[in-house]
């Protein structure tokens, strides 16, 4: 029988978990059980800390659902959700770029036609986000879907919202035969990630900033295109530079132009002042 010391415990621990039958899964396990141990080692982990460590993942799970998913939230804190869309969607440079799906996106968003209002009568100054989808060679991409979620002016998301049974500033969007597509909504404002869970308390012990600037979600994901999520994000908002979650690129601000009462670019009119922001979605084709 082989005595387990510190000197061997990495090496038995990665030895077992080789063991797995699906040879991704032996790759995964034993390259974490390596870095856990090194990391254990490099800062001479305490008993206490691991324990806290422990609580605080216990603490994680018993508060996340399905609407709150405080893991996927650590995880953009960290920056690690960001660097696997990084590493996962490596695209043209001309291809508009990827970012964090976030933890508020809920799925089966209802399907509203060209310039639909999604904000539905909500507080804020309406904002028409317009433009193209296109692909690399500047064709139109028509029949794109555009799945589109945000905050209200109070910086909170609907599925934060246990007592809404509706769908509350999200939905579909269909880009037309030329490639256009309208998307109505209220302009967005900055605001904290949810800081009355462990991943707040964490934050809360550090100078991290836990904003967000002012953005809209996208998802789109056509057949034979690469799948896209990202934001937009308004240019001069607070927080580009500080983005809790890393989320900003360059590429994704977007100037919002204030307009006075008059026609929309639905082809309606509006009796108050609105805002504009025009943006082309660049789809990179399957390879």
């Amino acid at each position: 029988m082989q005595l387990v010391t510190e000197d061997n415990i990495t090496d038995l621990a990665v030895e077992r978990w080789a063991t797995a039958r699906d040879p991704r899964l032996a790759e995964l396990m034993t390259a974490l059980v390596r870095h856990l141990h090194d990391f254990a080692r490099e800062v001479r982990l305490t008993e206490a800390e691991w324990m806290a460590a422990m609580q605080w993942l216990t603490r994680t799970g018993q508060i996340s659902d399905d609407k709150r998913l405080e893991f996927v939230l650590a995880s953009d804190v960290l920056g690690l959700s960001m660097l696997v869309v990084q590493m996962n969607h490596r695209l043209d440079p001309a291809a508009t770029p990827a970012t964090v799906l976030g933890p508020f996106h809920i799925a089966g968003s209802p399907e509203l036609g060209f310039g639909g209002d999604m904000s539905d009568g909500l507080p804020g100054q309406p904002l028409f986000v317009h433009g193209t989808v296109r692909d690399l060679d500047g064709k139109p991409v028509p029949d794109a879907v555009l799945d589109v979620w945000q905050a209200d002016d109070e910086g909170v998301y609907e599925a934060q919202l246990g007592e809404v049974d509706e769908a509350r500033l999200r939905a579909k969007y269909t880009s037309r035969e030329d490639g256009t597509y309208c998307v109505r909504t209220i302009a967005p404002k900055g605001y904290t990630i949810p800081m009355d869970g462990p991943v707040g308390d964490l934050i809360g012990r550090t100078e991290i900033s836990h904003f967000r600037p002012a953005h809209i979600h996208f998802l789109l994901d056509v057949p034979g295109y690469e799948p896209l999520i990202t934001h937009l994000f308004q240019e001069g908002a607070d927080y580009l530079d500080s983005d809790v979650v890393f989320g900003t690129k360059q590429e994704l601000v977007v100037r919002f132009e204030h307009r006075p009462p008059g026609e929309t670019p639905d082809g309606g009119t509006s009796s108050e002042p609105w805002v504009e922001a025009r943006y082309d979605f660049v789809l990179q084709r399957r390879s």
